[in-house]
């Protein structure tokens, strides 16, 4: 993992928890670890004064309905009855990390975080210009929010131990080799070392 100095101002930082929902975390064999892991980050960024990022995939009839065929992915899963519903159990974030009142909260219809959502509008109204990514899988919604998040000039983390993949050579190789060239990459044991220090009550 990337030794990351100096620290970051929590104020202007978020943790995005992205896809830690019941019917993904499903297909994953350390999901329960997984989950641990995110709720000591949300406590760690929450502690120090940072903010809090919910990131999910769901559709409404309507919006699935409109998924065109020329979308690989997501018209096979329409297809199959794979596609979550937005108000079905297996498209909710795992209880044990709910989000708060006050945090950010995204519901997406593609891959990437910020692909057909207001999540830079959310981020850009809490001046947050640092994110810290954890999720599943690691080539689907990490790769994606990673790579359009650096080209919109976020600095950027990503939490490895707090991704996962249902391929865990494709998580390995993403992790040591692809996301440290636009990324820091650190365990969820290093986050606290890299956020400043928790604000005075």
């Amino acid at each position: 993992m990337t030794q990351i100095s100096p620290k970051l101002d929590p104020s202007r930082t978020a943790l995005l928890v992205m896809d830690y929902q019941h019917g993904i975390l499903g297909m994953i064999e350390t999901a329960g670890a997984l989950v641990e892991r995110a709720q000591h980050l949300i406590e760690v960024v929450r502690e120090r004064g940072g903010h809090v990022g919910y990131v999910r995939v769901a559709f409404t009839p309507e919006e699935l309905a409109a998924v065109p065929e020329t979308n690989k992915g997501f018209a096979a899963a329409k297809a199959s009855g794979r596609a979550p519903l937005h108000d079905a159990p297996e498209s909710q974030i795992d209880e044990r990390i709910a989000a708060q009142e006050g945090d950010i909260v995204v519901r997406k219809r593609r891959v990437g975080a910020f692909s057909k959502t207001d999540l830079l509008e959310q981020l850009r109204q809490r001046d947050i210009d640092t994110l810290i990514l954890a999720g599943v899988s690691t080539s689907g919604v990490v790769l994606s929010t990673l790579r359009d998040a650096a080209d919109r000039d976020f600095r950027l983390f990503v939490v490895g131990d707090a991704c996962a993949d249902p391929n865990p050579t494709v998580h390995e190789v993403l992790v040591r080799d692809v996301f440290p060239r636009q990324a820091g990459v650190i365990s969820t044991a290093e986050l606290a070392g890299i956020l400043g220090a928790p604000p005075t009550r």
